[in-house]
């Protein structure tokens, strides 16, 4: 903890002003919000952000849970996705017809492990090297969204994710033997 953020959360001195006391006891109870609840919030925003993308990209299959949509059926790269890769997003180093596909599975895989907290931190790192390419080769005047994404994968990577995942669960249950 900071010097700043100690000053807030230790007790009230004698005489103090209400309105530092009021203060101190809030920055106290906002440090007590569980990793855990953060970590879940956090997990399942990024993997919404990049599920919704990968589903722009693929027909066959469509699973939105929060509109409604749900078609099951064989998952294959639209043509405007493979359109999209030749005339918009133009990757170094990679052809369009290998970086549509690739980009249409990262989507759609690293979401659901986030989702589920398994492989977390390898999940988040892959979605955020997504982000810095699609930050750097394709919408370099769209930080202020790719920071937001950037933020929540970082804070999964260094802290994991929470008590809430497949990650934990697995964790104690091979730890203890």
């Amino acid at each position: 903890m900071n010097t700043q953020t100690e000053s807030f959360t230790r007790l009230p001195a004698a005489g103090e002003p209400a309105l530092i006391q009021l203060v101190r006891r809030s920055v106290g109870l906002m440090g007590r919000i569980p990793h855990s609840l953060i970590a879940f919030v956090g997990r399942f925003s990024v993997a919404a952000v990049f599920w919704k993308s990968g589903q722009t990209k693929i027909e066959g299959l469509a699973v939105d849970l929060i509109n409604g949509e749900f078609s099951l059926g064989m998952p294959h790269l639209s043509d405007s996705a493979l359109y999209l890769f030749q005339e918009e997003y133009r990757l170094p180093l990679i052809p369009p017809e290998l970086a549509a596909p690739m980009a249409a599975f990262a989507e759609h895989l690293f979401p659901v492990l986030i989702l589920f907290g398994l492989m977390t931190r390898f999940s988040a790192l892959a979605l955020l090297l997504m982000t810095l390419t699609i930050q750097i080769f394709v919408y370099p005047d769209a930080y202020p969204t790719h920071g937001v994404w950037a933020a929540v994968l970082l804070y999964l990577i260094a802290n994991g994710p929470g008590r809430i995942s497949l990650d934990h669960w697995i964790a104690r249950r091979y730890h203890a033997h």
